[in-house]
């Protein structure tokens, strides 16, 4: 049990692949945390026409957030073609054993049968999309996420991030915020916490360098992020497990 626990620490890699015609661009924050519960996202690809106006709204987040963009010319009109193309993609990166998961982001029922084809191989994938998605396609994921409920967890974390720097004054806006490490401290736990409530804080760290490689401790005025932790101690509480012989430190957020 205790080996499991320890080797649960490590993260499997992630394929995520995104449909940017049947997906939103103001979630993909949201959608890489609920991805980054089943592993590490190394592979971020969104596909589309970029020549259309459509695809305007990804183009700042995915830059951000160092997705690639594959172009996907529509050839006729009436036919998706970036449907093709991001299956193509899947069954190479598939076959090329880079990957031990994927994320499947549309709600487009031309996916079931590749989420079937991954599954048949005993690779996880995953789903997000609308509760429109049809059933056939949820049920050919190992988990399916739907964004509404995804919408509903952004306006809470906003209500929260727009609370909390109501109290700061005399500061600009991004001043306020790199000074404020809870959102992304809160996305990482979202994606390291277990079903218990805790999420144990070496999975905690990685979360962090996964939403941003620069991150670092020292940039609040901290050494370690263990130290950081205990400073929060009126939003976050720690407790040690011994395994084996060695400690593991875990965190639970405070209601």
């Amino acid at each position: 049990m205790a080996d499991e626990q320890l080797k649960s620490l490590s993260r499997n890699k992630i394929a995520m692949l995104i449909d940017g015609d049947n997906a939103q661009a103001g979630l993909l924050p949201q959608m890489l945390v609920e991805a980054g519960r089943h592993g590490q996202v190394t592979v971020r690809r969104i596909y589309g026409d970029w020549t259309t106006n459509s695809m305007n709204s990804w183009k700042e987040t995915l830059n951000f957030h160092a997705f690639q963009p594959i172009q996907q010319f529509r050839y006729t009109i009436g036919k998706n073609a970036t449907d093709s193309a991001m299956i193509i993609d899947a069954m190479d990166i598939l076959h090329s054993n880079v990957v031990d998961g994927f994320c499947l982001v549309s709600s487009d029922s031309d996916y079931t049968r590749l989420a079937t084809r991954i599954r048949e191989t005993g690779i996880f994938v995953m789903g997000i999309g609308e509760k429109k998605t049809p059933k056939a396609f949820v049920n050919a994921c190992d988990v399916f996420v739907y964004t509404e409920n995804l919408v509903t967890e952004k306006k809470a974390i906003q209500a929260q991030q727009k609370k909390v720097q109501s109290t700061k004054t005399g500061k600009k806006k991004d001043e306020r915020e790199d000074s404020d490490p809870m959102p992304i401290l809160t996305q990482a736990f979202e994606m390291a916490v277990g079903q218990d409530g805790w999420a144990p804080l070496a999975g905690m760290g990685n979360a962090l360098y996964q939403l941003d490689p620069g991150f670092d401790p020292r940039t609040y005025g901290h050494k370690q992020l263990s130290k950081m932790i205990i400073n929060l101690k009126e939003k976050f509480e720690m407790r040690t497990q011994n395994l084996d012989g060695t400690s593991i430190l875990y965190v639970k957020m405070k209601e």
